[in-house]
C-alpha cells in the first residue's frame, strides 16, 4: 500500500517525445506510483507494460498505469493535430482536480506545443506556469529551475529583453524572493534558505556607471528583505555560477530568462527540472519541450522527466510531514 497517493502526469504533446520520456521514466522510478492522464494507445510500443485502471488509488510503481483521458487520434511523432488540443489542455486542468482533491500527490507535466494549443483549443496563456496559476484562482507564482547543483528563479519570464527594465518591479522581484523563499522551507526543506539575487546590468552596475537600478533601489530592497528571507546581494552574473560561488547560496534569483537557464543548462542540461512554487499544489515538469526532430526516433532522453517524477515525489514526501 502507498504511504500517500500517485502522482498525477499529463499526456503533454503525443507527437513530441512526451509519451516515449514518460513510458521510459516508468521504468527508472523505482518505487514512485504515479499514473498518466490520457489515451493509452499513445504511450504503447515503448518497451514498457502498460495498465488501464479507472482510479488514481488502482495506480501502482510496477507498470505504467494509464487513467483515460480523451485525446483522440493517433500519436503521429513530429506532427501535432490541434484536434487533440482540448484532450490535452481539459487533461492538465484534471490533473489539478486530482491533487487538489487530494487524489494524487502532485501534478507532473509533460511538454505541449503552445502552436497547437492555440490553433485547436484557443489557448490564451504563454505556457503552463500561467496556466496554472489561473487554476489556482491568480497565485502568485514563480518558476524555478532545479537540478542537483543549482536552483534558479528568474524573476522576469517569457519577455523580450527590451522589456525586462520595465517589468522587472520592487514588487515583482519582491514577490519572487518571498515565494522562492516559502517554496525553498515548504517543498525542498530548507529552514534558513540562502538566496543570492543578481543585478540587473553588468557588473551589477558598478556603482551605477553600467547601469542605475542597482543604485535606485534593487540593493535597498535586498537589503530589507535580507533579515527576514536571508537574502543578499545584487551580485554580477558573470561571477556567481561557478562551483565556489554556489556553495553560498541554495537558490539564485536572476532578473531575466536567460540570466537563470543559461548557468542550469550549461550545469546540468539534462537533468534540469521546471518546478512552479507557489501554487496550493505541487508541479513539476521536464526543463525541455517536445523535441519533435526526434519524436518517434527512439533516441529521446528521459533524464529530465526521472527528475522531474522523483522531484515531485520528494516534495510530496515534505508536504505530507507539515504540521
Amino acid at each position: 500500500m502507498n504511504e500517500r497517493p500517485p502522482l498525477a502526469v499529463t499526456c503533454g504533446e503525443p507527437a513530441g517525445v512526451g509519451p516515449e520520456i514518460v513510458a521510459k521514466a516508468r521504468a527508472l522510478t523505482a518505487g514512485v506510483p504515479f499514473f498518466v492522464l490520457g489515451n493509452p494507445d499513445h504511450f504503447a510500443g515503448f518497451g514498457v507494460e502498460t495498465r488501464v485502471i479507472a482510479a488514481p488509488e488502482e495506480a501502482t510503481p510496477d507498470a505504467l498505469c494509464i487513467l483515460p483521458h480523451d485525446v483522440p487520434g493517433p500519436a503521429r511523432p513530429g506532427r501535432p493535430d490541434p484536434a487533440q488540443a482540448p484532450g490535452i489542455v481539459s487533461s492538465i486542468a484534471r490533473a489539478v482536480e486530482l491533487a487538489s482533491s487530494g487524489a494524487a500527490s502532485g501534478v507532473v507535466t509533460a511538454p505541449i506545443h503552445k502552436k497547437a494549443l492555440k490553433d485547436g483549443a484557443a489557448f490564451p496563456h504563454p505556457g503552463h506556469t500561467e496556466y496554472l496559476a489561473a487554476l489556482a484562482g491568480g497565485a502568485n507564482v514563480v518558476m524555478m529551475l532545479a537540478c542537483d547543483a543549482l536552483r534558479v528563479v528568474p524573476a522576469t519570464i517569457h519577455i523580450a529583453l527590451s522589456d525586462v527594465p520595465a517589468a522587472l518591479t520592487p514588487d515583482a522581484l519582491e514577490t519572487a524572493l518571498r515565494v522562492t523563499h516559502a517554496g525553498l522551507v515548504r517543498d525542498f526543506g530548507l529552514a534558513r534558505p540562502r538566496i543570492a539575487v543578481a543585478g540587473l546590468n553588468p557588473h551589477a552596475g558598478e556603482g551605477g556607471t553600467m547601469g542605475q537600478q542597482e543604485v535606485d533601489w534593487i540593493t535597498g530592497l535586498v537589503a530589507r528583505l535580507a533579515p527576514e528571507l536571508g537574502c543578499f546581494g545584487p551580485l554580477p552574473a558573470d561571477t556567481m555560477f561557478h562551483e565556489a560561488a554556489r556553495a553560498r547560496y541554495d537558490a539564485a534569483v536572476c532578473m531575466y530568462h536567460d540570466q537563470a537557464l543559461i548557468p542550469i543548462k550549461t550545469i546540468d542540461f539534462a537533468g534540469g527540472v521546471n518546478v512552479t512554487l507557489g501554487l496550493p499544489f505541487i508541479r513539476t515538469s521536464p526543463d525541455h519541450g517536445t523535441a519533435f526532430d526526434i519524436a518517434g526516433t527512439g533516441r529521446a532522453d528521459p533524464t529530465s522527466m526521472q527528475a522531474a517524477i522523483r522531484m515531485a515525489w520528494d516534495m510530496a514526501g515534505r508536504r505530507g510531514r507539515e504540521v
